[in-house]
């Protein structure tokens, strides 16, 4: 196991960022549940958009621990930089279970 990092920063940045992740987290979730009750009305298409929302809110779980070292490192070094590719990711499968709840909706 491996030893726990000493954060040196007064105003708990990389505290706030897992915060910040952890709400991204549960919105996730709760779009899922709220997909859930949208299965008797659409169909079995819906199940995508649940385990979609599952499988980001999953990867957002599994990246937190990585995500805080990085960012308190970055911090005792005065070099924090953003996770990019993080965000690109949540935005892409954001836009993208938008769009296939506009054609589970407006299909056939």
């Amino acid at each position: 196991m491996s030893k726990p990092i000493e954060i040196t920063d007064p105003g708990l940045q990389p505290e706030r960022t897992v915060i910040a992740w952890n709400r991204t987290m549960v919105s996730f979730l709760i779009a899922s549940v709220v997909f859930l009750r949208w299965l008797p009305h659409y169909g079995a298409g819906v199940i995508y958009l649940v385990a979609l929302s599952l499988l980001l809110a999953l990867g957002i779980f599994a990246s937190q621990r990585a995500r805080y070292r990085k960012m308190s490192r970055g911090v005792r070094a005065e070099r924090v930089s953003a996770d990019v590719l993080a965000v690109l990711l949540t935005t892409g499968t954001v836009l993208s279970l938008g769009v296939c709840a506009i054609v589970i909706v407006l299909g056939p």
